[in-house]
């Protein structure tokens, strides 16, 4: 398949089925009803992965949207990352809640626990415009 990226492309699940994949691998065209009900497909399989972020950025790029892009790979980082923590992150990030060193301790966690590197910057310039320094 081209590996040309671009509005027309979207949505994925239309023209790139073939290389959409659950977490696990199965394929997306392997998704039924009967699948979930015979119970060979549990709700596990139907969170986004990382992949798929990364092709919806790939045609964000193609459309001249840069930022959307880059949401898009922030999130693909995500995936992997509990819940929890992810809440935990959120909470922190929002206003008056956390102090510069707080969200340095995230993005730190961020980037050497997880491999987050895009979402560790992006914790680490809230840091930077954070006003408080305990």
């Amino acid at each position: 398949m081209n590996d040309e990226f671009a509005a027309q492309n979207y949505p994925l699940a239309e023209n790139y089925h073939d290389r959409l994949r659950t977490p696990s691998g199965i394929s997306f065209d392997d998704i039924t009803l009967e699948a979930v009900l015979d119970g060979r497909i549990q709700m596990d399989e139907l969170r986004v992965t990382a992949e798929a972020l990364e092709l919806q950025a790939r045609v964000a790029e193609a459309c001249a949207r840069p930022q959307l892009a880059e949401n898009f790979r922030r999130a693909a980082e995500l995936v992997d990352i509990p819940q929890e923590k992810i809440l935990e992150i959120y909470r922190a990030l929002r206003p008056g809640r956390a102090a510069k060193a707080g969200l340095l301790e995230l993005a730190e966690q961020l980037e050497t626990r997880w491999h987050a590197v895009r979402c560790a910057n992006f914790v680490r310039n809230a840091a930077n415009a954070c006003k408080s320094k305990a």
